[in-house]
């Protein structure tokens, strides 16, 4: 069996502690059971289990309330654990699957709900399954739509990889199919069919002279894009392809709606069936609401720096879409979440350590 997590042994070592869990999405049942085993242990936290997701609140009718996720799951390991410590104390970092996306995140999680017997907010604490695939499976997502009084609140914080830095709401993304009509024929006889590839080079010119916005969002520039990240088309080597399907994903700014943001990809790809195969709305960053501008204080008490947007979708929207405001603000540079080489110093895990801390006890 394996053994209780020891939620008092430092966010660093319980970092480590909780990367070697198994926990691939689908695989979360080990480490939901360690959590959940770990938190009842507190008598001033209520816990409640979903499905492989664990949620801990302290009820102590304070006047407000905040939210503070993390996903238990990562992708699929790359003989990258058990975790490999480098360097020595605070100068020291952990490599291995999950160290950025996001055990980090998870271990101060953790840490703070076993400590804060008396926060000056009350806590929901929520560790969640099945981020890092299908949307339809993702736990928080669960939760939302079947109990969403566990998600109420004045103010969410995601504990994703920042960097430690405070990163306001985020982009949407709308994924399309743009199909290309052709006819088929033999590639002997090319002229007797019509060249469905040949003529997604228009797709592609469009594409190519596209000129992405930066806008503005509550005082945050978020940069959008619009890419083509697919492409497929062809029967047979010997044969005029009577169909090509170009994949484009828009990654908006969140002061577009998911139907402003597919009107605008059927207008630029006018004269094309354009078909919708994924979308999720943007969030707005929210900074401005009081409870937001008192976390960003405090954090940034500690960490210095100021708050920046989020260019990638995170499960912040969804607290949006609950009227939650909601920020990222986790250890762990993300542009090594996922990689075969992720790593994560251990510094930025106490730093957001320290500074969550700071905000919940002032």
């Amino acid at each position: 069996m394996r053994p209780a997590l020891d939620l008092s042994s430092g966010v660093v070592e319980l970092t480590r502690t909780i990367c070697d869990i198994p926990s691939v999405s689908g695989d979360e049942h080990a480490i939901a059971d360690a959590v959940e085993q770990a938190l009842r242990a507190y008598p001033h936290l209520e816990v409640v289990r979903d499905g492989d997701a664990v949620v801990a609140r302290t009820q102590l009718g304070r006047d407000e309330r905040v939210v503070i996720a993390g996903h238990l799951d990562t992708v699929p390991v790359a003989d990258n654990l058990p975790v490999r410590v480098v360097g020595e104390g605070l100068h020291a970092e952990l490599w291995g699957r999950g160290t950025v996306d996001m055990k980090g995140g998870v271990a101060v999680q953790l840490a703070l709900a076993a400590e804060l017997e008396a926060p000056t907010r009350d806590i929901t604490w929520v560790f969640y399954d099945h981020e890092e695939v299908d949307s339809a499976l993702n736990g928080l997502g669960r939760i939302a739509r079947t109990r969403p009084e566990l998600l109420a609140g004045d103010f969410a914080v995601l504990c994703e990889p920042t960097a430690a830095g405070i990163e306001g709401g985020c982009n949407g993304t709308l994924r399309v199919e743009v199909r290309v009509p052709g006819e088929a024929a033999h590639s002997a006889r090319s002229w007797m069919g019509t060249n469905a590839i040949h003529g997604a080079s228009e797709v592609l010119a469009r594409l190519a002279a596209y000129e992405p916005a930066s806008t503005e969002v509550e005082g945050l520039v978020f940069r959008e894009g619009m890419n083509a990240v697919g492409i497929r088309g062809g029967i047979a080597g010997n044969v005029i392809p009577d169909e090509c399907v170009v994949t484009v994903n828009f990654r908006f700014a969140p002061s577009r709606s998911l139907e402003e943001a597919e009107q605008h990809t059927r207008d630029l790809f006018e004269g094309f069936q354009v078909t919708v195969t994924d979308a999720a709305a943007g969030a707005r960053p929210g900074l401005d609401a009081p409870l937001a501008l008192d976390f960003t204080e405090a954090v940034l008490e500690v960490t210095g720096g100021a708050p920046a947007p989020k260019y990638g979708w995170t499960d912040v929207a969804r607290f949006s879409a609950l009227g939650v405001p909601a920020v990222n603000f986790g250890p762990g540079d993300p542009v090594l979440a996922h990689k075969d080489d992720e790593h994560c110093p251990a510094s930025q895990i106490q730093l957001c350590y320290e500074a969550l801390r700071t905000w919940l006890v002032r």
